[in-house]
């Protein structure tokens, strides 16, 4: 999908020294500090229908379909937000955030707004890759100045995601439960199994990309949509590598930082 007139003429302003961000000034001053140049807002969006697909009711089980449904929707939001940055010249983008919307819009109940944002920036000529993909991250100026002080570099925004379907309870189970306290094993390996393939594929996605370990990572769940006893468990976190040694300042940069 190509730039549109207007993004364009948007990002042609950038690159005339006329920078747009959603960075703190807290941010901006520490990233400055660092030699990391903003240079645009970079955004992606994807409008995205959901299908269905049907769950047995007494069985727990992933959803594969809504599962690649969600996953695909989200990379198409993120590569559109990645060529905004390549098209402004970036090496990264930092403060990255994913959020689904369109209700809001008056969007139909089967579709969804996947938007993906983050500032655009341009690294310390020592630190840049000839022709390698701008790399991304969620983190926060703050923890993005205490990574690099430490010898890391963020690699890429890494990600997992698993729609799962939890079975129910039968009516026998229902009634040997009633008026009691007492773990629901069902619902617990359901919800235990979904999380740890949302984390297994955030991982995998962790070692394509050359990281060799992932920072900020968060498990978020949500219904959407779907039956109540059908959920989303999306794993999300950044990718690093270290690549130097912390800066003998590290102490000092990090007590101002933690301050600010």
């Amino acid at each position: 999908m190509s730039l549109s007139r207007e993004t364009s003429v948007r990002l042609d302003e950038n690159k005339q020294n006329l920078f747009s961000s959603d960075l703190s000034v807290s941010e901006f001053l520490l990233l400055e500090e660092l030699g990391y140049e903003p240079i645009g807002l970079a955004m992606g969006t994807s409008v995205y229908h959901l299908g269905f697909q049907a769950a047995r009711w007494r069985e727990s089980l992933e959803l594969t379909v809504l599962t690649q449904a969600m996953y695909n929707a989200r990379h198409l939001a993120m590569n559109r937000m990645i060529e905004e940055a390549r098209y402004l010249g970036a090496d990264g983008i930092v403060g990255m955030r994913l959020d689904i919307g369109g209700q809001h819009l008056g969007l139909e109940s089967s579709l969804s707004e996947f938007i993906a944002v983050g500032t655009a920036v341009r690294t310390p000529k020592a630190e840049r890759r000839a022709g390698g993909q701008p790399f991304t991250s969620d983190l926060s100026g703050q923890d993005l100045y205490k990574l690099h002080r430490a010898g890391y570099r963020p690699v890429s925004l890494v990600m997992g995601t698993c729609v799962y379907h939890v079975a129910h309870q039968g009516l026998l189970q229902s009634l040997r439960t009633l008026a009691q306290n007492t773990e629901m094993v069902n619902y617990t390996q359901g919800l235990y199994q979904a999380r740890e393939l949302a984390m297994g594929r955030m991982q995998e996605e962790a070692l394509r990309a050359g990281a060799t370990g992932i920072v900020g990572v968060t498990v978020s769940e949500s219904s959407r949509n779907w039956d109540n006893h059908v959920f989303e468990f999306l794993a999300v976190g950044t990718g690093v590598r270290k690549v130097a040694e912390p800066s003998p300042a590290l102490q000092t940069s990090l007590t101002l930082s933690l301050n600010d």
